[in-house]
């Protein structure tokens, strides 16, 4: 069976995903997680969690975040909230965490997640043998050794098949760093996601890495968002069949609307009526829905594996 995971924005949102047959709601605190639509206080959370297993799906919380020391020392009682809620599972990318749920028994089950360096199955398997239910491929993986990964793993794999790519994290402050170097007036330091800012490299006006900063540091973005519609008869085949939509970039409607969609496709798959012709008209329709500044690729799917560093 697919299972289709989506990042969720609002409560409001996540009841819309969940109506239009999304199974796992990804949300979070921006305190613990990283890159998240919405930041989750704790009883905002708290009702999340209640409305979703009163659909009868399921809640993934992020606990992403690199847990400097200031950070992890909240840690025990975020996990111990986390526990008492009932979240079904937790994502994580800091060994520190695994680290606290064991040593105060915190069983709350987790998927694996650095978005880089889970990169072939020897990590996808060390992982499960540290009792991870799931694991999230790095998203420069491509086919080739997606292929060569799949019959080894031991537990199930997670792809990105919608949304955006970070390809550069720094705790540092960089924007504020330019600001201050140009001397910017405090009226335009505004240097949150919702401003839009985006770097381009010189010579090559097409390039547009989002940027923003948060509590976690500064966050940059690859020019082209992900977008897998065509590609998802291949994931399925191998099988990788857990996929993730982030709409970190693609708010309200739109990303629901997007997200429809890819249950049509996960319908179609799994009842064997996919065709190119359902394919095509699919993919067209995300573009439509995607935002306008933006552009959609399929990554480094069709890379050669010779060319991926």
């Amino acid at each position: 069976m697919i299972e289709i995971t989506a990042t969720a924005e609002s409560i409001e949102q996540a009841r819309a995903l969940m109506n239009i047959g999304v199974d796992i709601i990804y949300a979070g605190e921006d305190k613990f997680g990283l890159r998240l639509p919405h930041s989750f206080e704790r009883e905002e959370l708290r009702e999340l969690v209640k409305v979703v297993h009163q659909a009868g799906k399921k809640v993934t919380v992020a606990v992403t975040g690199i847990m400097h020391p200031e950070k992890m020392k909240d840690i025990p009682d975020y996990l111990s909230f986390l526990k008492e809620i009932g979240v079904d599972q937790i994502e994580i990318g800091d060994a520190g965490i695994l680290y606290v749920m064991k040593r105060d028994h915190l069983d709350i089950p987790f998927v694996y997640n650095t978005q880089m360096t889970i990169t072939n199955d020897r990590q996808i398997n060390f992982w499960g043998k540290r009792g991870a239910v799931k694991a999230v491929l790095g998203r420069e993986v491509p086919y080739e050794e997606m292929k060569e990964i799949a019959p080894k793993a031991n537990i199930p794999v997670e792809v990105l098949v919608y949304g955006a790519t970070c390809i550069h994290q720094s705790l540092r402050p960089l924007i504020q760093n330019y600001f201050n170097y140009i001397h910017m007036s405090d009226d335009n330091r505004d240097v949150s996601r919702q401003r839009g800012l985006f770097l381009s490299e010189p010579k090559k006006p097409e390039t547009h890495y989002s940027i923003y900063e948060d509590q976690h540091g500064t966050h940059v973005f690859a020019t082209n968002d992900i977008d897998l519609m065509k590609e998802l008869p291949l994931l399925s085949q191998m099988p990788f069949n857990h996929w993730k939509l982030d709409g970190l970039f693609t708010p309200g409607d739109s990303f629901v609307n997007i997200a429809q969609y890819f249950v049509k496709a996960k319908e179609a798959i799994e009842s064997g009526r996919w065709n190119e012709d359902l394919a095509n008209q699919y993919d067209e329709a995300i573009r439509a829905l995607h935002p306008n500044e933006r552009d959609l690729d399929t990554g480094f799917f069709y890379y050669s594996a010779d060319d991926v560093k």
